[in-house]
């Protein structure tokens, strides 16, 4: 399976949740939104989605400054 994170191609053996990702790629779920296909996914159902063959799939993290 091969996803688009981020705007970079992405292989995995096996289906992967929004959840499962998100913990792959940050330390902390605190301030990270993802949006899957253009479609903000809200927090609660990140472990419950499964992310799809060609998913695009953008991860952004909010970042403190002035």
């Amino acid at each position: 399976m091969t996803i688009e994170l981020n705007g970079q191609s992405r292989s995995f053996d096996e289906p992967v949740s929004v959840g499962a990702l998100v913990d792959g790629e940050v330390a902390d779920r605190r301030g990270v939104a993802v949006a899957v296909d253009g479609h903000v996914l809200p927090r609660s159902h990140w472990d419950t989605t499964t992310l799809h063959d060609g998913a695009k799939v953008e991860l952004v993290g909010a970042v403190q400054g002035g």
